[in-house]
């Protein structure tokens, strides 16, 4: 079932550990299948090294394992959360990369000091608040605080990302830590200036219109 997106998923999380993003077993991507609604997840506990294809887990937007034999990941709940009240989603990821969390752990958003801010996020990365692993609160606090952002850091956890896709869900994971280790090398030696909020509109629309192969008419 759903082999293409199970190599997908496994494919993506790989690069988890590849963008130095996670440690050991932590963090996760998921993706939704747009015909059945499904959603395919990492399982828990499970050292990437050794994961395969076949170990992604099929679950139901309820949480019902329709295939895998191993146990879904301990964030499916936030995950599916998100799938059930944003449509418009079909792709997430969770990290715990350590230039992002320790904004979240200080309770500070990013502010939109770079262009690839304004690019990717269009408007500063958020916080959320802090809330407990293993149900539906972590998800619930990421759709009220995330706005229009496709990514956003949790207070004393890590960054949620989200996007259309997997591959950009894992994008603004990626772009997101390198964006805070920046702006965290930049705050040792004095006070990031911040890019007027007009430009910041005008730079996100660019990005979003103009950048990559756009299809023509």
């Amino acid at each position: 079932m759903l082999e293409n997106l199970k190599q997908l998923v496994w494919e993506l999380n790989l690069e988890l550990p590849k963008n130095r993003l996670v440690t050991m077993t932590s963090g996760n991507v998921s993706a939704r299948d747009l015909e059945t609604g499904y959603v395919v997840i990492k399982p828990s506990g499970v050292p990437y090294e050794r994961l395969a294809p076949a170990d992604m887990v099929v679950v139901d937007l309820n949480g019902q394992v329709i295939e895998g034999s191993r146990k879904p990941s301990v964030d499916t709940d936030t995950h599916l959360y998100i799938y059930r009240n944003r449509d418009d989603v079909n792709g997430g990821v969770h990290t715990h990369s350590p230039y992002a969390t320790s904004f979240a752990v200080l309770g500070q958003g990013i502010p939109p000091v770079l262009t690839s801010v304004a690019d990717i996020f269009g408007g500063p990365v958020p916080i959320g608040p802090y809330a407990a692993v293993g149900g539906e609160q972590i998800g619930r606090a990421v759709l009220e605080h995330i706005g229009e952002s496709p990514a956003i850091l949790m207070k004393n956890h890590g960054v949620f990302a989200i996007g259309p896709t997997p591959e950009l869900a894992l994008k603004a994971a990626v772009v997101l830590e390198d964006v805070a280790k920046i702006v965290h090398l930049a705050m040792l030696k004095g006070t990031p200036l911040e890019i007027p909020e007009h430009e910041v509109a005008r730079a996100h629309h660019y990005y979003q219109t103009m950048y990559g192969q756009k299809q023509s008419c």
